[in-house]
């Protein structure tokens, strides 16, 4: 193998952008609120943060941009091979363990469930599936999600189609065909909102390409703010850019299809330009630095826990003080567990992992 593929210098990570970190936990911890408020508040239109699915919209523009900031200059030297070996390194173990969680969840959910109701085989392909991302949408209780036991990994495979899609494809294009292609895109994500009448799609088998339109145009998105520079300078902090993002979740969501195509074409992408051009105060930086490592442990083992709430909510009907209660510890006990995945699990098989990678080189 080629010396030049796996050379340390090459493989380590660039500077973070701080408070883009931050704002990476921020829209977690968002979109971990919502799916509690949508198991105990169905219709959308009562639900408080109604629109926190949105979070996945700025996740995949926020990708695109890092992605490119990242790898633009040394996706050549390192190679396809080192490229893939480091984005399954740095996403997989949570994937993995996501699904595991979401495996014991559904088999001993103490507030019932329907795992007597599918047998061995069944389930055995339902873990196959979610730990190697292959989209099975076949449970039926779970609303035909792509990942039954462990659903935000939809997401993820789309970030992985984008990851291919960038290694083999968009890193060799100019900015302006890549321009065009966001048009294109745009245009794909105008026509399933406006066809839907939302842009909550792409986790279940019925709107599978959904999730394509989304990913298509903010990954894209997010390359074109790092391609052509668009950093603003500014004095908008942490604080300040969380409210900001904070208030695309919470706006109602009876504003409609047209208020979510805004955010997601426009109000995003700003936010990302702002969030890299602006400076974090040393007060603020851990903050920063831990939200954006607790972001993405949170969002993948968060949902064994929605689905046991489901049935606890179904079973017992809590009043709204109780709700609340609930909510608000289950998004705690779950930022801990979070926590606990990342440091006892998942940077100990990355940093195995990375280990062992430059060994070999």
């Amino acid at each position: 193998m080629n010396v030049k593929t796996t050379n340390p210098e090459i493989l380590q990570s660039k500077h973070h952008f701080e408070i883009l970190d931050g704002l990476r936990g921020v829209a977690a911890l968002a979109i971990v609120c919502f799916h509690f408020m949508e198991v105990a508040y169905p219709d959308a239109t009562k639900n408080f943060i109604g629109h926190g699915f949105l979070a996945v919209d700025f996740f995949f523009c926020l990708s695109g941009f890092v992605i490119a900031y990242a790898y633009d200059d040394r996706i050549g030297k390192m190679g396809l091979l080192e490229f893939f070996k480091s984005r399954i390194i740095r996403l997989h173990p949570l994937v993995i363990l996501g699904a595991v969680l979401g495996l014991f969840a559904f088999l001993f959910d103490p507030f019932g469930g329907s795992a007597d109701t599918y047998s061995a085989g069944r389930i055995f392909l339902i873990f196959v599936s979610s730990v190697l991302l292959i989209p099975f949408p076949v449970m039926e209780d779970r609303f035909f999600n792509l990942f039954g036991l462990n659903a935000p990994a939809w997401s993820l495979f789309w970030e992985y189609v984008a990851n291919i899609a960038y290694a083999l494809v968009l890193v060799k294009l100019g900015r302006n065909i890549l321009l065009a292609l966001a048009i294109i895109a745009a245009g794909a994500l105008i026509y399933v909102a406006y066809s839907s009448g939302s842009l909550l799609g792409g986790w279940g088998g019925s709107t599978f390409w959904h999730g394509g339109a989304r990913i298509a145009y903010s990954f894209l998105a997010g390359m074109l703010i790092f391609r052509f520079n668009l950093i603003i300078r500014s004095q908008v902090g942490f604080l300040g850019l969380s409210i900001l993002l904070l208030l695309a979740f919470l706006m109602p969501f009876n504003w409609g299809w047209r208020a979510e195509l805004v955010v997601v074409l426009l109000y995003f992408p700003l936010l990302i330009t702002l969030g890299a051009g602006a400076q974090v105060t040393e007060k603020l930086k851990k903050l920063c630095k831990f939200s954006g490592e607790i972001s993405y442990p949170l969002y993948m083992t968060h949902y064994a826990v929605i689905f046991m709430f489901l049935n606890y909510y179904t079973a017992t009907q809590p009043t709204t003080t109780q709700l609340v209660l609930i909510i608000i510890t289950g998004m705690i006990l779950l930022t801990g567990v979070a926590y606990i995945a990342m440091v006892s699990f998942d940077i100990p098989v990355r940093r195995y992992l990375n280990a062992k990678r430059k060994k070999q080189g």
